[in-house]
């Protein structure tokens, strides 16, 4: 295993948030460039949406309460014109929050793999790998959305028996309050894991979908109680910037206040969504190492460079690293195969 492995497998908890901290500040202008241009948009949309909302809410009780005060006949046309440009906006919000959110892990993920690979990048050509990786991040998100949608129906039919058979009783409370807290434990769990994945769909040849699940889920293992604590931690921070957010921006402060608040909370954001996706992606080869798989830069370099290949070209070269890798099985160590 080589020197970065070896670094790698030992650091821990600080070890890994200074680890994050380095490649940001080593890697400024290219993370600057991906910032501008995915994440900044991603962040103001996001708090733009919080606005909307609550000023949307608030339009339809007043409206309910007003029409319904004077008993005019036209109040469930009004309401359902509101909804339905409430659910629209909702859907818009959805779809850009995701192509964005994607976009940026493609681009954040692929910059920091080439920064362990030491070989030289150029925002352009970042730019010209991310619809590729994309799309491979976009069939994880797919499976990661269709498990978390399986979890949930499940937790609903849990607490649904439960009304059925245990229903509100002290004891009850009780079971409610232990299945409220599995239920959040499977919940970040599963939230640890389709993060990993996603890392694991852009630096690994073979493994994107429900490959790349299973491959999180292995990796995490060892490591489960650090991810979980970085998780727990980025999550009350997240929280943090949205209560203060929420609570200094009412409609009655002054456009000024509201900058004053509005732009160091987007700033926060900002930087809190960069971090989150590279320190994702230092767990990931911290995983790696403590597991034992090498980082072999020069394939984790042939692999990446393989993005700009045609596809045939690509074929040939994955089938170039499989021999390689057969090769190294027999007359070396395994642990120096990256792919």
């Amino acid at each position: 295993m080589d020197s970065d492995g070896e670094k790698l497998q030992h650091i821990g908890f600080l070890g890994i948030f200074k680890e994050s901290f380095k490649i940001i500040s080593s890697w400024k202008k290219i993370f600057t460039q991906i910032t501008l241009l995915f994440i900044l948009p991603l962040s103001i949309i996001f708090l733009v949406k919080v606005q909307v909302s609550d000023q949307m809410e608030q339009r339809i009780d007043w409206e309910r309460l007003d029409y319904g005060r004077c008993g005019d006949n036209r109040l469930n046309d009004i309401l359902t014109y509101q909804r339905l440009v409430y659910w629209l906006i909702n859907i818009a919000y959805l779809v850009l929050l995701l192509v964005l959110s994607l976009l940026s892990t493609s681009a954040v993920v692929y910059t920091v793999a080439c920064n362990y690979t030491g070989k030289p990048i150029t925002f352009k050509k970042i730019m010209s790998v991310v619809p590729k990786v994309w799309k491979r991040v976009s069939l994880t998100f797919i499976w990661s959305f269709l498990i978390h949608l399986a979890y949930g129906l499940c937790m609903l039919g849990t607490f649904f028996m439960g009304v059925v058979l245990i229903g509100f009783s002290p004891f009850g409370l009780a079971i409610w309050i232990i299945l409220l807290i599995v239920f959040l434990v499977g919940f970040v769990y599963l939230n640890i894991v389709w993060q990993l994945a996603s890392v694991v769909s852009v630096l690994e040849e073979e493994n994107y979908g429900i490959k790349a699940m299973v491959k999180s889920i292995n990796l995490i293992e060892g490591k489960r109680r650090v991810t979980s604590f970085i998780f727990l931690l980025l999550v009350l921070f997240y929280g943090g910037i949205m209560i203060v957010y929420q609570i200094f921006l009412p409609d009655g402060w002054n456009l000024a206040f509201q900058l004053v608040v509005g732009i160091p909370c987007l700033v926060l954001l900002t930087f809190l969504f960069l971090f989150s996706l590279v320190i994702q992606t230092v767990i990931y080869f911290v995983c790696k190492s403590y597991h034992g798989e090498s980082i072999d830069r020069l394939a984790l370099a042939n692999h990446l460079e393989a993005y700009f290949q045609p596809e045939p070209q690509r074929e040939a070269t994955r089938d170039v690293q499989m021999e390689q890798g057969r090769v190294a099985t027999t007359d070396g160590p395994l642990d120096q195969v990256y792919v």
